[in-house]
């Protein structure tokens, strides 16, 4: 976007403050769905500010604006949202709620859409707002929708049905499931307001957001296991009369309109809303209707994250597939770059060996294709118009993922073009160890993310260097890539890891305008067999997912104990054994080069 448009657009936002007699708007990353990846239409922070990352939120002011991101899109925000207009902040650093503090008045009064906001993201701006004596106003329309004249139209993409030969369970089974969860927590309903909830509740997909399949809408869930699902009827014609029996009368349809009538239908009953999607301004409207709210979990987000049986076969087969065109991929990069080649040409190559994969439906996020000084940025995106060329004597970084039917794929893998510095190949073999630590680690059952967190960046720590960003996040199963409850991080979580849990293991080491590091499997939480000899307590591990080969060349054997030295062999003779059957010619040379048992 043009800076001439970007102020054009702002001004005219300023000038709809200055009517409305509102001193500041909160225009946040988030829609409807609290997505992390919303659909065009809800892209109101990109349309006003031209930033496109997946997290942020500008306030603007009568005479002036700010526009939060956090590290990972600080360098993004300032290419893409010009500094005259908006002042740059650090989202965690300086808040929207401490700028608020500073530039509020007596008796102001600040804007929001409630549909957009919940409740948790906010209390430190109501806060602040407070202290500062103004008021928080909830408007009855979203000020960007009134100005976007041409927004795009709602998404309306058709739903499908997502076979129980995949899904391990019926969705009846599911819903009389959770039913039994309310009501041993004594709960009349529960609102469905996560849409992979929605998809892992019904055993639907769709197609009304980028990379994730996933069909807006809601439903509410009674403790009788009678669903009632809110979903406009052209996204669900060619699935209805087989939705409706898979249901066996306990499933009704309505529009998606229809939603917001009859939640009347609730007053005086105590009802569930997940506290990480539901919207302020559904929580009000519960209450007008004399609802009893309970704000917690949703329990279809726990079970969700639990794969069963089935799933996990899937996903690993889906893995398999996945891991035969990356290697293929970097047999072919290892032939031909640089050549000539750009950070957008070979994602684009990448695609391509993806493209022909049995079962694929398309990238599961964005590629992050990086070379140099850009793979120092961890969510690195590049331009089409103006890609980064390839060059000698430095590393490339491909943080990619796949849809596939029976599986969500993501990988990140560093390589290398020419000559490596020894610098580079230290922190790659730091990231490694905090990697095989990682995926060797066994832990009793209760054991959340946060406590395994420092596996992986031990060996970082001890040069008084570490990353940003966490070391793993929940993955879906032909769903979001990035799914909870779970995780691995600095942040306190009070989740434990349970047997089923896929959840990624990526430590990474960036130095800013040099190079970066990134190594990414995913993993499945499993249930040691055998148990530890003598164990007082139910023992838990990973079983890695992800089957491409590490970077020989980046490795310092030396640096690897003689258990981490065999966790990667193991791990190498483990991807040639199984993707051997599945590739020929310069891949399968590749292969048998890169999974040869380390030396030294």
């Amino acid at each position: 976007m043009e800076a001439a448009e970007q102020s054009q657009r702002l001004g005219a936002l300023q000038a709809e403050l200055e009517r409305r007699g509102l001193a500041a708007y909160l225009v946040p990353k988030s829609d409807e769905y609290m997505l992390e990846y919303a659909p065009p239409s809800s892209e109101r922070l990109a349309w006003l500010t031209g930033f496109t990352g997946s997290a942020g939120m500008a306030v603007v002011a009568r005479q002036r604006a700010a526009l939060f991101v956090d590290g990972r899109y600080t360098d993004q925000a300032q290419r893409q949202t010009p500094v005259t207009l908006y002042e740059h902040q650090h989202l965690t650093q300086e808040p929207p709620s401490a700028w608020l503090a500073r530039v509020l008045g007596k008796g102001d009064r600040v804007g929001y859409d409630a549909r957009i906001h919940t409740p948790g993201s906010l209390s430190a701006i109501r806060g602040a707002v407070e202290t500062a004596g103004a008021a928080l106003v909830a408007l009855d329309t979203n000020l960007i929708d009134g100005l976007w004249l041409d927004r795009p139209a709602e998404p309306a993409a058709p739903v499908e049905l997502y076979p129980e030969t995949l899904a391990g369970e019926s969705s009846a089974h599911k819903r009389a499931r959770m039913a039994e969860q309310l009501r041993s927590e004594k709960l009349d309903a529960l609102v469905v307001s996560a849409p992979d909830c929605l998809m892992w509740l019904l055993n639907i997909r769709g197609a009304d957001v980028e990379n994730c399949p996933l069909s807006l809408g809601h439903a509410v869930l009674h403790q009788s296991g009678q669903l009632e699902l809110y979903m406009d009827s052209v996204k669900l014609g060619a699935v209805k009369d087989e939705l409706l029996a898979r249901g066996g009368g306990t499933l009704t349809l309505h529009e998606h309109a229809e939603f917001t009538p009859a939640l009347a239908a609730l007053g005086g009953k105590r009802v569930r809303l997940d506290r990480g999607s539901a919207s302020e301004w559904l929580i009000k409207e519960l209450d007008a209707r004399g609802a009893r709210v309970d704000l917690g979990a949703d329990p279809c987000t726990l079970a969700k994250a639990c794969k069963n049986a089935t799933e996990l076969a899937a996903v690993r087969a889906a893995h398999v597939r996945d891991g035969a065109a990356v290697l293929r991929f970097l047999a072919w990069f290892n032939d031909n770059a640089p050549g000539g080649h750009d950070e957008w040409s070979v994602a684009e190559k990448l695609a391509e060996f993806r493209a022909g994969g049995e079962n694929y439906r398309g990238p599961s996020f964005h590629t992050i294709s990086a070379f140099g000084p850009s793979a120092a940025l961890p969510h690195y995106r590049a331009s089409k118009e103006s890609p980064l060329p390839l060059g000698m004597d430095n590393l490339y970084l491909v943080d990619s993922g796949g849809q596939y039917l029976d599986g969500t794929t993501d990988i990140t893998r560093v390589t290398v073009i020419g000559a490596p510095t020894a610098e580079m190949r230290r922190r790659y073999t730091q990231v490694l160890k905090g990697h095989v630590a990682l995926a060797r680690a066994q832990f009793p059952a209760g054991t959340t993310g946060s406590q395994l967190d420092p596996f992986a960046r031990q060996f970082l720590w001890h040069d008084g260097v570490d990353f940003d960003h966490g070391t793993g996040h929940g993955v879906g199963c032909y769903l979001s890539v990035h799914e909870g409850p779970h995780n691995i991080s600095k942040r306190p979580s009070d989740v434990p890891l349970r047997p089923g849990m896929i959840v990624s293991n990526e430590p990474g080491y960036y130095q800013p305008g040099a190079f970066g590091i990134r190594i990414e499997n995913l993993v499945a939480v499993v249930e040691l067999d055998p148990q530890p000899e003598g164990a007082e307590r139910v023992t838990l591990g990973f079983s890695t997912l992800t089957l491409v080969p590490y970077e020989r060349r980046l490795i310092e054997v030396a640096r690897l104990s003689p258990e981490e030295r065999a966790f990667v062999d193991d791990y190498h003779a483990r991807v040639r054994e199984v993707l051997a059957p599945l590739v020929d010619g310069s891949a399968a040379h590749f292969l048998r080069a890169a999974t040869e048992p380390l030396s030294g």
